[in-house]
């Protein structure tokens, strides 16, 4: 079957059709590291990096469709197979075969009559090896030549084009590299039949610059599934291979009355005709609107294109929901999430994680911040989490959650240090109170709290959960259940941490809150100072408790994400709550 692209909505289309065909350039992956191809194909997975980015801009040429190809006519006696036997300069084109259930892009076929040469583009160098070019890129331009060949051409061989050096390196295709190539193929199809990923590589330096480390998390998953001490030693248990901290950050906008537009690839804050703000939407990692703030249907549509998430909250701070582009292709990932929410043991495990390090990481808060901490809370404390984690109902853990929370917000007023009275407000605190708060310290509280969850919604739709089906959180309509799941652990350390740092620095007063009847709740320049302190802590660096390197809460969030995924999948046989020290 010959079939000839046109445009990049016909490439769509035809992937959207044959959704069992094979790319080649999963053929490439899959010769590089299985579990690459199985996260990339299977799952759907993607990271950009900047070889995919300098690769794609290197691509801009030859994705243009150019040039025609001859329709190959059956083959004759006398040898003749082709229409026309004119210079062939063909630019993008796509061909399939069903036989072998591979699908390929070609970058430029060059040839006459019936005979083609495949040129495959490559970001990088020459290699210095025997073969003049690395196995994945010979396995991938092999694979065109095989569908060439299916397609009637006559193709015994190919040029792999690395820019860097601005080189050809010509590939035979001899009965050896073809096998191979064939092998691969039928692997990588039993692979993703078999529904099982490949186990990580071990140490490898392929991991190093791969774009999708940190969804793998290749040395986490072996340090995880390994039988020794995962207690990390003083120097990196192991290697970081993502970036420390996310170049992406949030907008905000909380200007009521103001509208978020686009303008080529920058979001505008416009207020009363003027901009009073600007972010690059590859620059932008989320978007959260406060009250009355309008979106364009281009901006929201660009957002959504480049998977931007837009959050939506009430003027107080309320979280409201999220809007998103197209949902996650990880349905493997959902069906395990669903099976394991459907069954009460497994879901009490989990939920028994998340509330042991919450309680752990409470009483790490008070001992590290309250200067005349009595010993009985922390003892009450440490048992509550001992407690915890042999609770044998969820009834139980609830419970002993509940008792818990009010031993350590009994204790919470000795961490703050600036309690004076204005206009009738102060910073005492007596006790946890919401929906609505009736004092300030509850209010920063409650208003963090929207804050966290509204990140670890962003978090658990990014790596492919339902954000809305939990373990311990029961489901209701509305309320992100799995991410109020894995906000428990990061409330003492992350959200009230905040509220300390902003209320014991002085950077917001009494004065800064204004009474509605019993309801208490931020100014607008209170809130703006507040979020700047919020995503201050998530920039903030940690050290990983388990791995030893150190990165920022906001990458401590999806790590612990994704782990919670490798527990679901039966990669790693217990999730790894956060716990700082």
């Amino acid at each position: 079957m010959t079939i000839i692209a046109e445009s990049a909505t016909e490439k769509t289309f035809i992937q959207a059709t044959s959704p069992d065909l094979v790319p080649a350039r999963m053929v490439n992956e899959f010769a590089y590291c299985p579990r690459l191809a199985y996260l990339e194909w299977v799952q759907g997975e993607f990271a950009e990096s900047v070889d995919t980015v300098e690769g794609r801009l290197l691509h801009r040429r030859v994705d243009v469709p150019l040039g025609a190809l001859p329709t190959v006519l059956p083959q004759e006696e006398n040898g003749s197979a082709c229409e026309q036997s004119d210079a062939i300069h063909a630019r993008s084109v796509l061909l399939s075969d069903d036989a072998l259930g591979i699908i390929a892009r070609i970058d430029l076929l060059e040839g006459q009559g019936d005979e083609v040469t495949p040129v495959d583009y490559k970001h990088g160098a020459v290699p210095d090896i025997p073969e003049g070019a690395w196995e994945p890129d010979r396995v991938q331009l092999c694979a065109q030549g095989l569908i060439l060949k299916a397609n009637g051409y006559s193709c015994n061989g190919g040029f792999v084009y690395y820019s860097s050096s601005k080189t050809r390196v010509r590939i035979a295709f001899d009965d050896c590299l073809l096998a191979h190539t064939k092998l691969l193929i039928i692997e990588l199809r039993n692979m993703a039949s078999a529904g099982l990923i490949p186990a990580p590589l071990a140490d490898s330096p392929k991991c190093v610059g791969c774009s999708l480390a940190g969804i793998c998390l290749p040395d986490e998953t072996n340090l995880l599934t390994s039988n020794g001490d995962d207690t990390p030693s003083e120097e990196e248990r192991v290697r970081r291979l993502v970036p420390a901290r996310d170049d992406a950050l949030p907008l905000y906008v909380q200007e009521q009355g103001a509208q978020v537009s686009k303008k080529g690839e920058v979001l505008e804050v416009r207020l009363k005709g003027e901009t009073v703000g600007e972010a690059r939407l590859f620059e932008t990692s989320q978007v959260s609107l406060f009250g009355n703030v309008q979106v364009t249907t281009q901006a929201l549509h660009g957002m959504l294109d480049d998977g931007i998430p837009v959050a939506f909250f009430s003027t107080g701070g309320w979280f409201r929901g999220i809007a998103h582009g197209m949902w996650h292709k990880n349905v493997e990932l959902r069906r395990s999430q669903y099976a394991a929410a459907m069954d009460p043991a497994r879901s009490l495990a989990f939920a028994r994680d998340f509330v042991v390090a919450k309680i752990e990481n409470c009483r790490t808060l008070l001992m590290r911040n309250h200067p005349d901490l009595p010993g009985e809370i922390t003892e009450k404390l440490s048992g509550f989490a001992k407690e915890a984690r042999i609770a044998d109902a969820m009834d139980n853990l609830l419970g002993i959650e509940g008792m818990a929370a009010r031993v350590y917000f009994s204790a919470f007023s000795g961490m703050l240090k600036n309690c004076q009275e204005d206009s009738g407000l102060s910073f005492d605190f007596k006790g946890r109170n919401r929906r609505p708060p009736v004092d300030p310290i509850n209010a920063l509280l409650s208003y963090a709290y929207a804050l966290l969850s509204k990140d670890l919604t962003v978090t658990t739709l990014v790596v492919g959960f339902d954000p809305f089906l939990g373990f311990y959180h029961q489901p209701r309509y509305g309320r992100p259940a799995l991410a109020l799941d894995l906000m428990e652990e990061f409330r003492p350390i992350i959200a009230d941490s905040v509220v300390l740092w902003v209320v014991n620095n002085g950077m917001v007063s009494p004065a800064d809150f204004i009474s509605r009847g019993p309801a208490v709740a931020l100014k607008p320049e209170a809130r703006r100072k507040f979020i700047q302190a919020y995503e201050k802590r998530l920039d903030n660096f940690i050290t990983h408790p388990v791995f030893g390197y150190r990165i920022s809460y906001r990458r401590v969030l999806e790590v612990q994400a994704r782990l919670l995924g490798r527990v679901l999948s039966g990669e790693i046989p217990e999730y790894p709550a956060f716990m700082t020290r």
